[in-house]
């Protein structure tokens, strides 16, 4: 799962130019601004590892917020001309650290902040916000933290309660109360924290507060009811706009290298003399610079001005280094009695079909750690042991399934020792699953769970290696240094496992899950990433050429239709054009006041006019050629001639493997283009693709959870489910059901499963509301059961804050008591659906783990190459299609004795689009 780390650089700015001394160059220009936001970012890169980053600035000019409220920050002095001339240097600085740099006009910096969270986390994707502002804790929830840099709190959806009170979804309403100061947002008069907080907890929302004013007593109760007119708008100014428009993607913001030649030229004019150094850039002239001549204060000019001292962890006193063989073999003995060894192995490469050893770590009791180093290099390291020899002796160690061991994400390890023509045994625990298992909605690397299991911080990466453009690789860190960095890994993880097996153990159905699918899932994978899958790159290549065409095809299209030019991938353009030019009814504003252009606009302008419908392909087509057609052959391993795919088992709250770099389980299949994408995924020669695939796998699920017995009956006469509902709904005879009605059955049997409402199957289907209602009353008088079970589960679901599978997964619901009324009915829907897709996963897991144990078992050469969602992917020599079609529906079909049977659809072809 990505991570977005996103930087009030406004709030950065503000706070290190009043909290540090007035710094100055030699030329009198001030510093100490531009030292302090870049000291910030510093040291925030290395506490967090993300993916996607971006830096945010306030924009020059007046906001949406003026126009509602002309005293909107009116009172505040203007900005000192020392912090004025700052900022455009700052700003050349934070984009040559390699953060993308954003500043939309008309909006604040809150608001860009907002709309990327709201964009991440419809993504998947875990959010952190470092900022002094406490407005965006409004923004906190499941997968969003609040981050203070400069105190170092660390706030979730719980932290925010505790610091104020209140949950997240109420801060809008307890600033509306107490006001923003900063803002010139006046709150109630003599209302504090506590009143607001005591207001809140009683009447529960600002809107019911309102409703019930002349209810409240004495004095601050006069005071609510004077400024009664005005709290709307004071919520209004002080609510976070989640629905900018933006000028790019979360993929246009990944963190990106430092531009070392940009930072060595400010770095001199600035004379930030330590960084210099850390550029390799630091010589005599620039160390002897005349200090009389500058307000610096030398001592702190070469570290982190907001850097506070601290003792060392006690927790990383036992721990030592291998480096002759009378050490080596008592490790080795230690090794071989242990009951149990966390083990982690340090590489060249995060990549793990090309990463070699650079050392091994282990640990067999808590607070002690060994590293064993075999591939320092550099004039400094220290004479090694052969890796040859190392490896010849602990070889048998490492393959022995007697020796048990546990890792933080192991399969990464086992792939690194298999480049080593090793294969790792003994794989007992893995600290990344055990987490998973027991709270899939949290983050599971190793450094969160110390943090959140033992209490511990453990040495960041970039701490040891350093970061962007200055990054060394693990082989080059002095070896003094890897030890206390990979000796602490072994160490915390034999910890960690310590405190999460108990829990997992305690509860049965846990430990069952944990042991039976989660950890045999893990060598499954390891053997499919392994494989690969093989891809006809000139094919992609002739497609990207069409898609390219087609493009410039469909822009020319747009531009006649819009009757200028104008660039496609501007919201300020496309909005002139459609809304000003063309005068489409506007669907929905930003909280700009703009004409929103987003995809559910553009959908719904689709359905009347032509340029919205053709704007909607132009996207869908870019996408398709960048994602798949132009990167895929790039990614073609150079030894092996394949696309090796990464799969995630922590990712998804459901259960569901998550596939990157790349991403195999989201290429379209109901396009022609999409499916051109899987034809291009082939089968060697005197080979075939073969793809077995779930059918209606949540229909059924749905049949066995709800008990129904009209719909279990369906399934059990192998009757089209689908026409049968559309029989029951609009009460014909199946052998009278139109192809209309049945389409209308499908979705409303999959709809139901989402918990869609009456209003969101009318949208669906194009019809009126009270005929959508109409038949979902009808749909559950013939499926009672499927009704009782709805009410069932949301009522399960409040009482235990989750769900469970029918294998005892459970799956969170944050949101499930939330006062919000959005929130709560979003996780009710998502309370009816989670079991169900839930139980999918689990079972195409138990279906990879028995089709892998019978392959492994048989002499046949057939291999898995790829799972996407329902659906497994073979390689099969032409010879054994016969056998694997007749086996893979009783493989498949069998793991689970359901209610109703699992029926599996098997194709073959010369590529994944003709299996499937």
């Amino acid at each position: 799962m990505p991570t977005l780390l996103l930087v009030d650089g406004s709030s950065y700015l503000y706070r290190a130019f009043h909290a540090l001394p007035d710094l100055r160059n030699s030329s009198g220009e001030p510093t100490g601004a531009i030292r302090g936001v870049l000291s910030m970012l510093r040291r925030l890169e290395g506490d967090y590892k993300a993916e996607y980053r971006a830096c945010v600035f306030d924009a020059k000019g007046k906001t949406f917020r003026d126009e509602w409220y002309p005293e909107y920050k009116s009172h505040r002095p203007p900005m000192p001309d020392d912090l004025r001339a700052q900022i455009e240097p700052l700003h050349e600085a934070v984009k040559a650290e390699g953060w993308p740099l954003l500043s939309v006009e008309g909006v604040e910096a809150d608001d860009v902040i907002g709309t990327l969270t709201r964009m991440a986390v419809e993504r998947g994707w875990e959010v952190v916000i470092s900022t002094g502002d406490k407005d965006l804790t409004q923004l906190v929830q499941p997968g969003v933290r609040w981050v203070n840099t400069m105190s170092e709190e660390v706030l979730d959806e719980a932290g925010v309660t505790a610091k104020f009170g209140v949950a997240p979804e109420r801060i809008i309403d307890y600033l509306a109360l107490v006001g923003d100061t900063v803002d010139n947002v006046p709150g109630v008069e003599k209302c504090g924290p506590k009143t607001a907080v005591k207001w809140l907890t009683e009447y529960g929302t600002l809107d019911n507060l309102i409703s019930n004013a002349d209810k409240v007593g004495g004095k601050v109760g006069e005071n609510l009811r004077r400024h009664l007119d005005f709290l709307p708008l004071g919520k209004r100014l002080v609510t976070v706009a989640t629905d900018v428009e933006l000028p790019l993607q979360l993929e246009d913001l990944p963190a990106r290298a430092d531009d070392k030649v940009a930072l060595k030229a400010l770095y001199e004019r600035f004379e930030f003399r330590g960084w210099l150094k850390d550029l390799g850039e630091g010589n005599q002239s620039e160390n002897q610079i005349q200090r009389g001549q500058s307000r610096l204060i030398p001592e702190s000019n070469d570290s982190d001005p907001f850097e506070s001292s601290a003792e060392p962890d006690a927790h990383r006193a036992g721990y030592v280094g291998i480096l002759d063989w009378d050490a080596f073999d008592a490790l080795l003995v230690r090794l071989n009695a242990a009951e149990l060894t966390a083990f982690d192995t340090e590489t060249t490469s995060l990549d793990p079909m090309a990463a070699r050893l650079v050392g091994m770590s282990f640990s067999t009791e808590k607070g002690e750690g060994a590293y064993l180093p075999l591939a320092h290099r550099g004039a400094d390291a220290p004479d090694q042991l052969a890796m040859d020899e190392v490896l010849k002796k602990l070889k048998p160690w490492l393959e022995s399934n007697a020796h048990a061991k546990v890792g933080q994400n192991l399969k990464y390890d086992a792939h690194v020792l298999l480049n080593h023509d090793i294969r790792l045994g003994g794989i007992t625990h893995d600290t990344l699953l055990e987490s998973y298992v027991l709270e899939s909605d949290r983050t599971h690397d190793m450094d969160s769970l110390a943090k959140r299991h033992l209490g511990l911080t453990t040495i960041p990466y970039t701490d040891v290696c350093g970061k962007g453009a200055k990054q060394i690789g693990f082989d080059e860190v002095a070896v003094d240094r890897a030890i206390e960095y990979a000796a602490e890994d072994a160490d915390i993880t034999m910890r960690l496992h310590r405190k999460l097996w108990p829990q997992v153990e305690a509860a049965p159905s846990l430990a069952a899950l944990y042991r039976e699918i989660e950890l045999p899932t893990l060598e499954v994978l390891l053997d499919m990433e392994r494989t690969g899958v093989l891809i006809d790159p000139f094919l992609l290549a002739q497609h990207g050429e069409e898609l390219g065409r087609r493009l410039m095809v469909l822009e020319g299209e747009a531009h006649a239709l819009a009757g200028q030019p104008f660039n496609l991938g501007s919201p300020k353009q496309l909005g002139e054009i459609l809304f000003g030019k063309l005068g489409l009814p506007v669907v929905k504003k930003t909280a700009t006041g703009q004409p929103s252009t987003d995809e559910d606009v553009l959908t719904q302008l689709a359905e009347d006019y032509p340029l919205p419908k053709l704007l909607l392909e132009h996207r869908s087509l870019a996408k398709l050629k960048s994602t798949y057609a132009d990167k895929l052959p790039r990614m073609v391993n150079p030894k092996t001639g394949r696309v090796h795919t990464s799969f995630s088992q922590a990712t998804a709250v459901t259960g569901r493997l998550a596939s990157s770099e790349p991403n195999l389980q989201n290429i379209p299949i109901r396009s022609a283009e999409g499916r051109r994408i899987r034809a291009a995924f082939i089968a060697p020669r005197d080979h075939l693709i073969v793809s077995a695939d779930y059918s209606q796998i949540e229909l059924r699920i749905m049949a066995h959870l709800s008990s129904d017995a009209r719909l279990l009956e369906a399934f059990a006469q192998g009757e089209d489910v689908h026409r049968a509902t559309a029989a029951e709904v609009f009460g014909v005879t199946p052998d009278e059901v139109s192809s209309e009605q049945r389409r209308y059955a499908k979705v409303i049997n999959f709809g139901l499963i989402y918990g869609m409402s009456a209003h969101g199957l009318a949208k669906n289907l194009g019809i009126e509301r009270a005929a959508a209602q109409t038949w979902i009353d009808r749909y559950f008088a013939r499926y009672p059961g499927v009704a009782d079970y709805m009410e069932r589960i949301k009522a399960e679901a409040k009482d235990k804050g989750y769900v469970e599978t029918v294998f005892g997964r459970r799956l969170y619901l944050p949101d499930i008591r939330a006062s919000q009324a959005g929130r709560r009915q979003a996780a009710e829907r998502a309370a009816i659906n989670a079991p169900m897709q839930g139980t999918a996963a689990d079972l195409i897991k138990k279906s990879m783990i028995a089709v892998h144990a019978w392959l492994a078992g048989s002499t046949l050469k057939s291999r898995l190459v790829l799972q996407v969602h329902d659906e497994l992917v073979l390689e099969v020599p032409a010879d054994e299609l016969d056998i694997i079609r007749a086996e893979l529906p009783k493989l498949m079909g069998g793991v689970a004795d359901l209610a109703v049977p699992l029926l599996v659809e098997v194709g073959a072809g010369d590529n994944w689009d003709e299996a499937h």
